[in-house]
């Protein structure tokens, strides 16, 4: 399971020399969560144009209507959802990020979670972060699986994948027919990829695609947005412009340094929340700080 430092507060002219230094040839030992200033973002959700509301998808109150329920088939070795004491250190980093994220001053609701390339660990980050924000007591989060091409947050939580957003965006299924509240962690809803023919791109410059946003800020506490690599594919832009803020994920000997730098540079500054070095290597000192913490409750 892959781990992090706690997160290290740089300007963000810093930010940069930052990744670079986590990702050469020396050793640092763990995941790096770096959250910079930000500029100041609307947390509000604004008030929906007469054509907005013509084209809105129909939704109640997440709380006073019935959201289908499933269960999460995770298997037991893998770095997901480490909330039930499986790995206490991974657990107790997610909610250092949590912290971070609900206390940075730009206020993000919409947070999108992308990698310069595959396999960097961005959609475990994201379930994981997902699901550590919703364990706090009324705090509805949502993850939305956008990463279309290549889904696979709901693949690996072992969910149904339609209807999703694909139907939703079509006006093919309502978003309350196309939500998952997993059963493990109320809280925690999953809007599936869905079927997104003709194309995401497409999908996501529709009226629709702005009216949904626009209700599921004023319906969750927190939106998780796991998106495709940076600029590997053209809905990626659509899914940043639409979000308050931007978490990059980036793995130890595995990340190329210059496709890292590129997707850096994508990230407007205003919407650098942070980064994640993920499968970082152990660090004798950072064991014998988590063994005094996370052994105590063991006692």
């Amino acid at each position: 399971m892959s781990r992090m430092f706690e997160a290290l507060r740089k300007t963000e002219g810093e930010l940069a020399e930052v990744a670079k230094a986590v990702l050469a040839d020396e050793s640092v030992g763990k995941e790096v969560m770096s959250l910079g200033s930000g500029s100041e973002l609307s947390s509000a959700a604004t008030e929906p144009t007469d054509a907005l509301m013509e084209a809105s998808p129909t939704i109640s109150n997440v709380g006073s209507y019935e959201v289908r329920s499933e269960s999460i088939e995770v298997p037991l070795d893998s770095p997901m959802l480490p909330f039930d004491g499986s790995d206490d250190q991974a657990a107790e980093q997610y909610k250092i990020i949590r912290t971070k994220i609900r206390h940075h001053r730009s206020q993000p609701r919409i947070v999108l979670v992308s990698s310069p390339m595959p396999g960097d660990g961005k959609t475990i980050s994201s379930v994981n972060l997902a699901a550590a924000l919703s364990l706090e007591e009324n705090a509805r989060v949502l993850l939305m699986d956008c990463d279309f091409r290549r889904s696979s947050a709901t693949r690996l939580l072992g969910l149904t994948a339609t209807p999703g957003l694909g139907e939703v965006l079509r006006n093919e299924a309502s978003l309350e027919s196309s939500l998952i509240r997993v059963s493990q962690f109320p809280n925690f809803y999953l809007l599936p990829p869905g079927t997104t023919s003709p194309g995401p791109a497409e999908l996501l410059s529709t009226v629709r695609w702005q009216s949904l946003l626009e209700t599921v800020r004023s319906e969750f506490r927190f939106v998780i947005v796991d998106a495709p690599p940076i600029g590997a594919v053209a809905e990626y832009e659509l899914l940043q412009l639409a979000c308050d803020g931007v978490v990059l994920v980036v793995r130890q000997d595995h990340t190329n340094r210059q496709l890292w730098q590129k997707a850096l540079e994508a990230v407007p500054k205003s919407k650098q929340l942070g980064v994640i070095l993920n499968c970082a290597r152990s660090w004798f000192l950072w064991k014998t700080h988590g063994y005094y913490y996370y052994s105590a409750g063991s006692r």
